[in-house]
């Protein structure tokens, strides 16, 4: 995912690419595609990106998720996410091969400002292949996997985790606390992977891989975090597994990233 530029960390090259979607996905992104151009139409919609497994070339058929950005001319209205998730929910009904849609959506001034300039913005530029409509990261800087990327990309676990832990408390089926074990499970072994990010020199999406590097740094929690890794792809019920990300990994993790890189700017929105 780097290049060298020949001189301190390299830059983190844009990862995915419609030539990478496998075959079995290419009529879910093709119906993508037209859907969004459909309902969305060019005064609503600035540019729509595919990122995750789709585009790295890496889903699994039955088990892999289709993961979109939207990004919209004007502030998103609660219209605009209504028609998001009816597209999600077609696709997700119409093509067996993924499961669930998941869609982010952002204004162009946002994904453009300064505050997301190291966060979604490097977002658009490394993690999302275009779909429709013209390139953001035409318009947005190249990136180092450095401490002030790794800041404010993760910098805020500390803050997500009473809210972890209010969603473990109210949630009473096993679905759900599979749901919630791959969303824990993701965003901790993404954590862990931009946390010694700068030291590695180098930023990989793959779980595995990133639950390997972190162990490279942190031996005493590398087999946790190796077992993240395999929770992320194969969700548990398991409520002692979600309680353990909430009250153990997850602050340690957090008052660690704080401790090495500092907490995140706060976000008025």
């Amino acid at each position: 995912m780097t290049s060298h530029p020949g001189a301190g960390h390299p830059y983190i090259e844009r990862e995915g690419s419609l030539d990478r979607v496998q075959e079995e996905f290419r009529p879910v992104v093709e119906a993508l595609h037209a859907r969004v151009a459909a309902v969305f139409g060019e005064d609503r919609l600035h540019s729509a990106y595919l990122y995750g497994s789709v585009p790295r070339g890496t889903a699994r058929p039955g088990r892999s998720d289709l993961d979109v950005l939207l990004a919209l001319r004007a502030e998103p209205t609660e219209a605009d996410r209504t028609d998001a998730r009816h597209i999600g929910d077609a696709l997700d009904a119409e093509f067996g091969q993924i499961d669930g849609v998941g869609t982010l959506i952002f204004s162009e001034a946002v994904l453009l400002s300064e505050l997301e300039r190291y966060d979604m913005g490097w977002f658009v530029a490394c993690l999302c292949t275009p779909l429709l409509g013209p390139d953001l990261a035409e318009r947005l800087p190249r990136y180092r996997p450095d401490t002030l990327l790794a800041r404010e990309t993760n910098g805020d676990l500390i803050d997500a985790l009473p809210r972890w832990r209010r969603l473990i408390a109210e949630t009473d089926t096993d679905d759900e606390r599979r749901r919630l074990s791959r969303v824990f499970a993701r965003r901790l072994v993404r954590t862990g992977l931009t946390l010694v990010m700068p030291r590695w020199g180098r930023f990989t999406s793959e779980l595995t891989e990133s639950a390997e590097v972190f162990a490279r740094y942190y031996p005493d929690r590398g087999e946790e975090m190796r077992k993240v890794a395999h929770v992320a792809g194969n969700p548990t019920a398991d409520p002692a597994v979600l309680q353990s990300y909430a009250n153990d990994l997850g602050p340690w993790l957090a008052s660690e990233y704080v401790a090495v890189h500092g907490r995140k700017n706060p976000r008025p929105y």
